[in-house]
């Protein structure tokens, strides 16, 4: 089983793939923007420096995965939605949030959780687009999450055929869950602004002292609650909002 500490540096691993490309983008377009300055200033003109023209995109969408899951599991529900903005370079920052429940009637115990959740990171696009108007993509990526979970009381018999039959309970509880991700996936611009698009997780729990006692059957956002690693699937569609960035004059200094 991986530990923590092995997260831990997949965790870097990732973050440095993610920030490295822009980075040395950014290096590249600082060095043509001064060779664009010395030739201003052989021409003593004003002239307007062509900055990075990629439209500024927020693109805001809905899972529809789960809620059709939702119809063939009457024991748990889960929703989820999701927003991203692209920062340039193809790399997107990420912000997903949702919520779910679920209730155990068994013969023997009976209990009940509900919880929401939050999950932020990055998406690296992996393939490189091929003009200024294409936005769909490959991706990787990777998320860190956390969800506040309420468990309420919970009643358990104890069959023995010997010493006969004993019940008991346990009081509800509130607790937090903490997790990341490693997601890959693709989107595909369907209309002008409309997006249809599917994603593969890989969830690492990272603390799961809280669900030793008595582990949630299913938490919204991360999935079996008995389990450390978990893999998940969604299929969203989303709707791009564009706005075109502002180009300034500059005016070269006089000699």
């Amino acid at each position: 089983m991986p530990t923590l500490r092995s997260f831990k540096y997949i965790f870097i691993l990732f973050i440095s793939m993610l920030l490295t490309g822009p980075f040395t983008s950014m290096a590249q377009e600082q060095a043509d923007s001064v060779a664009t300055d010395t030739t201003l200033s052989r021409h003593d003109s004003v002239a307007v420096i062509k900055r990075d023209s990629t439209k500024h995109q927020l693109t805001i969408g809905v899972d529809i995965f789960h809620p059709i899951m939702n119809a063939f599991t009457a024991d748990r529900s889960g929703y989820e939605l999701c927003a991203d903005y692209y920062m340039r370079h193809d790399v997107y920052f990420k912000a997903e949030a949702g919520w779910g429940a679920s209730n155990v009637n068994y013969s023997d115990l009976k209990y009940a959780t509900t919880n929401s959740f939050a999950r932020i990171g990055l998406d690296r696009a992996i393939v490189p687009r091929e003009n200024l108007k294409d936005w769909d993509m490959m991706f990787i990526g990777i998320r860190l999450a956390f969800a506040p979970i309420h468990r309420s009381p919970a009643s358990f018999t104890v069959l023995d055929s010997v010493w006969g039959n004993s019940t008991g309970s346990l009081s509800g509880k509130d607790f937090l869950g903490y997790w990341f991700e490693l997601v890959g996936g693709m989107r595909v611009e369907i209309a002008h602004g409309l997006f249809a698009g599917w994603a593969i997780r890989g969830k690492f729990l990272l603390d799961g002292a809280d669900f030793r006692q008595l582990a949630p059957l299913y938490v919204a956002g991360y999935g079996s609650g008995d389990k450390n690693v978990v893999f998940d699937f969604n299929f969203y569609f989303s709707y791009a909002i564009r706005w075109k960035p502002r180009h300034y004059p500059i005016i070269p200094k006089p000699k």
